[in-house]
């Protein structure tokens, strides 16, 4: 066997889970008993999905065990319970300290009691339940009934819910224990869900929104919508919590703005009853966070246990990593395969950025470049088809635009945009006079061809999805690739000794499964949470109709300037998407500002894909630039100047949207000819825009010459015919110049002395 010295693997730990702050580290039992529920939590996803069903199979009805299908709602309330009770068991209320602490055993004590209405309220849930399906007749309005749910259920639901909230703020534990705290706010969830599902399953679903709902359902969505905020506080931040909060305080005070901004009364009971349905939490964001999201989740998850992470990165250098500023490039590749991956930006920045941005640095690069082009291309991999970091599930499922055809539609402005980003770099690279890596210090590229059977799970994904698969079952057929690939390099390196780098990937036998659907279970706790807070922001633009309002404003506006409205589109998106997580800011931004653009004239789906982008690219705008700042963190740099330079070099990000609207072509919306000479023409654009940014065309250029170069980019990317011709006039004449006149690049501009 090849030692792995003689490999020069670059990449090692790509696919390890970065920790965060306020995860908790259990050990022995304790990590047993959260690694079996996350596991058993991922599974269930998987059964559910496949519809399969032990009972089904075998024969034997087992109490409490679900069968499947599942309907609908009960499906969505517990998967979006289980998220809340792993989450709160595995992450603190606070960060951990670097130094030792003293456990809050008062407080501790003081959770302890707390324990007693939070069972007690699950109980009665689970009473409710048995009365029902016993044929009790349940209703809003029969006073026996508003009594216990009102002061047996939803009473000691709210004490235990915010006591525990707030003592968790406060408690402190050692990261190897379970806090009591966060142990009550596990059971609170399991109450509200339930609860839910017990009175979901009769015919008070109904009911919601209505004075005959009843009350324990506003009670119980109360504490659920507290729950959910705090476990994404603590896995998220608090920008979309704080925007969530802003948006349930105007449910209330809408009826007192002026303007468009304001809104009929509604009572509590009323907007509660609704938020936990298909109106609110239970909508959009959640049916796709409880479906494509978990599954690709899963299937990342399998990728990740069998270490095919590392691979992708060390191919990525064994192929780009000698071209000049290779690591740069290699960052590009690796970060949006991976980024499309994981489905967010930031967290593909700490996960990838901290092997190729020491390395950027170590070639030449400033760190602020090197954090820049990590954070960009993190960011890119959210518009990557074919899985888009989640949000394509999200677009189909609001547009009911088939997946197919939204993931066909994203070829194109993916292509531009790492196209963009490439140009940059190697023009960045050009000017700075940088190597590449030299060949002792890359992997073999060779060796590494090897193993190019390790994308065939993502080629199965990508094939199963254009022969017409469903979402699910093209997932689910990846995942297993993923974990039948994992076994390949073992058999060769037992029949071909040293064929391979002995760093290939394991084999995974049952233990890892097992290991890949813990890490799964794991790692959606994030997205989950996400997309629930999402779906309450969601429910509060649906029942206020602030949304339609919003469209009348942009109509007004339209009247004036069709590029004026898309413009204030665009800010809205890029302000409602600062500090969020792709999809939850795509979710909104499509509540808020896509409907307005789509009674505009513009198709749907180019109004989609105008959203969704500029949420995406939020994450590298200032001043909130969440990837940037993650990127700044580890290069070094000054995190605002590090957001000022993504922005520079994803730059015809912010550009290509609006071309959507000139030109369907980009979208894949006209015949072939049309699409090929559009895509043609705007990669040549691109081309020419880095060109002008970047003020390198042929060698560095005078600024009146990067203009010229810049107009004629922009002409190009616009794809029509008369400009196209522009565009290349443009260009011959830049050049022309360039090649002829050379002018001087540092020559100041003189007005002065044009003046005289």
């Amino acid at each position: 066997m090849t030692d792995q010295s003689d490999d020069h693997l670059i990449a090692e730990g790509v696919d390890e889970e970065p920790v965060e702050a306020n995860r908790r580290l259990f050990e022995g039992w304790r990590f047993t008993v959260l690694a079996v529920a996350a596991a058993l939590y991922a599974a269930f996803h998987m059964a559910a999905l496949n519809g399969l069903s032990i009972q089904e199979w075998t024969g034997v009805s087992i109490p409490f065990l679900p069968t499947f299908p599942m309907e609908t709602w009960n499906f969505r309330i517990v998967h979006v319970a289980g998220a809340l009770g792993l989450g709160f068991v595995l992450f603190a209320g606070r960060s951990f300290p670097e130094g030792e602490e003293d456990d809050s055993k008062f407080l501790g004590q003081v959770a302890l009691f707390l324990v007693v209405p939070a069972v007690f309220s699950l109980a009665v849930a689970l009473s409710f339940a048995i009365q029902i399906a016993d044929g009790t007749q349940w209703n809003g309005i029969d006073p026996g009934i508003r009594f216990r749910e009102t002061w047996l259920y939803g009473a000691p639901l709210w004490v235990a819910t915010g006591g525990a909230i707030v003592l968790s703020w406060f408690h402190k534990r050692d990261r190897a224990h379970y806090a009591s705290p966060d142990v009550v706010l596990a059971i609170c969830a399991c109450a509200v869900a339930a609860y839910l599902v017990a009175i979901y399953g009769t015919l008070m679903r109904n009911s919601t929104g209505t004075p005959f709902a009843p009350i324990g359902i506003s009670m119980a969505a109360v504490a659920g919508t507290a729950l959910i905020m705090e476990l994404t506080r603590r896995v998220a931040g608090l920008a979309l919590v704080i925007i969530s909060a802003v948006f349930l305080t105007y449910v209330f005070t809408g009826q007192f703005l002026p303007g468009f901004l304001n809104a009929p009364a509604i009572s509590w009971q009323r907007f509660f009853s609704q938020a936990y349905t298909d109106a609110g939490i239970l909508g959009a964001t959640t049916a796709v966070s409880s479906t494509y999201i978990i599954l690709f989740i899963i299937f990342a998850a399998f990728l990740q246990a069998s270490k095919v992470g590392d691979y992708f990165v060390n191919f990525a250098f064994a192929a780009a990593g000698r071209a000049r500023g290779g690591p740069a490039k290699v960052a590009i590749f690796a970060s949006g395969l991976m980024g499309m991956i994981n489905g967010t930006s930031a967290g593909n920045v700490v996960a990838t950025g901290s092997l190729t941005i020491p390395l950027m640095k170590k070639v030449g690069y400033h760190r602020k470049t090197a954090g820049a082009v990590e954070a960009a291309a993190s960011t890119g991999g959210q518009i990557m088809p074919p899985i888009m970091g989640a949000g394509a599930f999200i677009m189909a499922e609001i547009t009911g635009v088939p997946y197919q055809e939204i993931m066909i539609a994203a070829i194109v402005p993916a292509v531009l945009y790492f196209v963009s980003v490439y140009f940059m770099v190697d023009f960045e690279a050009a000017k700075l006079g940088m190597r590449g890596m030299r060949e002792d210090e890359l992997p073999k590229f060779n060796r590494m061809a090897r193993q190019v059977y390790l994308f065939i799970p993502i080629v199965i994904l990508i094939y199963a999805l254009f022969m017409g698969y469903s979402v699910i079952r093209a997932g689910t057929l990846a995942t297993i690739a993923a974990a039948v690939v994992s076994w390949l390099p073992v058999l060769m390196l037992r029949l071909f000794p040293g064929s391979l780098p002995a760093a290939s990937v394991s084999g995974m036998d049952h233990r890892g499964i097992a290991k890949a659907f813990e890490l799964a279970g794991v790692m959606s706790i994030q997205i989950i949470a996400v997309c629930a807070c999402a779906g309450i922001i969601v429910g509060v633009i649906s029942l206020t109709g602030v949304g339609s309002r919003f469209s009348t404003l942009l109509l007004g506006i339209a009247e004036n300037s069709q590029l004026l409205a898309l413009f204030f589109a665009m800010c809205i998106s890029i302000l409602l998407g600062m500090g969020m997580p792709t999809t939850a800011a795509y979710a909104v931004a499509a509540s808020v500002v896509a409907p307005g653009l789509v009674q505009l004239g513009i198709p749907q789906l180019t109004a989609h894909f105008f959203v969704f982008y500029f949420a995406v690219l939020s994450a590298i705008t200032p001043p909130v630039a969440l990837a940037s700042y993650a990127a700044a963190g580890i290069s070094g740099a000054n995190p605002m100047e590090t957001s000022v330079a993504s922005f520079k070099i994803g730059i015809a990000a912010f550009i290509v949207p609006f071309m959507f609207f000139y030109n369907g072509a980009l979208l894949m919306d006209g015949s072939w000819f049309e699409v090929s000479r559009a895509a043609i023409t705007a990669v040549f654009g691109v081309f020419l825009l880095s060109a002008g940014v970047q003020g390198w065309v042929m060698g560095r250029a005078a600024w009146w010459v990067r203009l010229i170069v810049i107009a004629a980019a922009l002409f190009m990317i616009e794809g029509g015919g008369i400009t196209d011709l522009i565009g290349i006039v443009l260009t011959v004449v830049a050049f022309f110049i360039q090649k002829v006149v050379q002018p001087d690049p540092d020559a100041p501009l003189d007005l002065a002395k044009g003046a005289d």
